[in-house]
């Protein structure tokens, strides 16, 4: 796999196996993630599966989710 500065086809990331959150609604507003090879972790919009999907280190996905889980984005979904 090539090295990737952030973001990427899809269809680049052939073999990977994506998942979202249990709290996603049934029309599919939600994203998804899938881990990679390399350890990074991909993330894509579940209404475009097809669509770019971004990449993220570990570390990044921990500081958001960690981020997420403190409240730093509430404002952002209400």
């Amino acid at each position: 796999m090539d090295e990737i500065s952030n973001g990427m086809a899809v269809s680049g990331l052939a073999g990977a196996r994506w998942r979202k959150s249990s709290y996603s609604n049934p029309s599919g507003n939600c994203v998804e993630l899938a881990p990679l090879p390399d350890g990074g972790v991909a993330v894509r919009n579940s209404r475009h599966p097809g669509g770019p999907a971004l990449v993220y280190s570990r570390g990044e996905i921990a500081a958001f989710i960690q981020g997420a889980k403190n409240g730093d984005f509430d404002d952002l979904a209400f």
